[in-house]
């Protein structure tokens, strides 16, 4: 495909996708469970999001990182806490698998439960070569688009809360840059990433010192009101920014991230 043809292309994508996004205009009422994204689109940044959480690998899709309280699953490392678990942070596992059930998939029945089946990582460990984590992790490895359909859903749905969580007269600039980055593929792949990555920063419990570090703040530590081509290069350069203020105000040393947070963030001013 030539390079006219393929923009030309990215911009239809993101035609489909703005459909869904502003279907409800500034006032927070779009509707994320109108949203279709082309399948071929999803299996691309799919795989994208595949290789930025888990390296492409399959057993990349299941694990539990040491001093979390919950598992990570999924192209996206989508969380699910065990029972009886705080669940400090937004949790997106069990959405997950109630999504890939309405489109058909077979999902195993404990697999659609709230709670994750194993208590703590040592559990999860322990199961690594049982039956519950291989049906899992096939599970995983044949629903890439359809997981990829989930996080573009999940970033649509957050501009209502991200307008909702702004100061009131802040909500027409983060709007315009959120549907700058909406104009075109790159920009998109920028909203579904780092809402998957980051999180919306509309969660209070997501702060250090007062401070959040997901898409609502780098919407708003984002320079100007940049064009849709310009808009990738300058989200990248704004989650740098937010990135490393969470690592300044971390209450315990988070610095041994920076260098893969950055080259993450870089990777949106590459595009698709």
């Amino acid at each position: 495909m030539n390079r006219f043809f393929k923009s030309r292309f990215r911009c239809l994508t993101a035609g489909i996708f703005l459909c869904a996004i502003f279907s409800g205009g500034a006032s927070g009422t779009a509707r994320a469970e109108e949203f279709r994204i082309p399948p071929a689109t999803a299996q691309k940044i799919g795989h994208r999001i595949w290789k930025n959480e888990c390296a492409g690998t399959v057993s990349g899709l299941t694990s539990w990182n040491k001093g979390e309280a919950f598992g990570s699953f999924g192209i996206g490392h989508f969380i699910w806490y065990p029972a009886g678990g705080r669940r400090t942070y937004e949790e997106s596992f069990p959405g997950l698998a109630a999504f890939l059930a309405s489109r058909g998939v077979p999902v195993p029945p404990w697999a659609r439960s709230r709670d994750c089946p194993w208590p703590d990582r040592a559990a999860f460990e322990a199961a690594k070569g049982g039956r519950q984590m291989g049906e899992l992790r096939e599970l995983l490895a044949r629903t890439i688009a359809l997981q990829g359909e989930f996080a573009a859903k999940r970033s649509v749905g957050s501009l209502p809360k991200i307008l909702a969580a702004c100061p009131p007269g802040e909500r027409r600039l983060i709007e315009g840059r959120f549907r700058a980055l909406g104009a075109t593929g790159d920009g998109l792949y920028c909203l579904m990433d780092y809402v998957n990555f980051k999180g919306e920063g509309t969660n209070p419990a997501e702060r250090y010192q007062g401070t959040g570090w997901g898409l609502l703040q780098v919407l708003q530590n984002m320079r100007g009101t940049p064009g849709p081509a310009q808009a990738p290069a300058e989200f990248a350069v704004a989650a740098r920014r937010t990135l490393d203020r969470r690592i300044q105000l971390a209450p315990k040393p988070e610095g041994q991230w920076r260098a893969g947070w950055f080259s993450r963030c870089d990777g949106y001013a590459k595009g698709l």
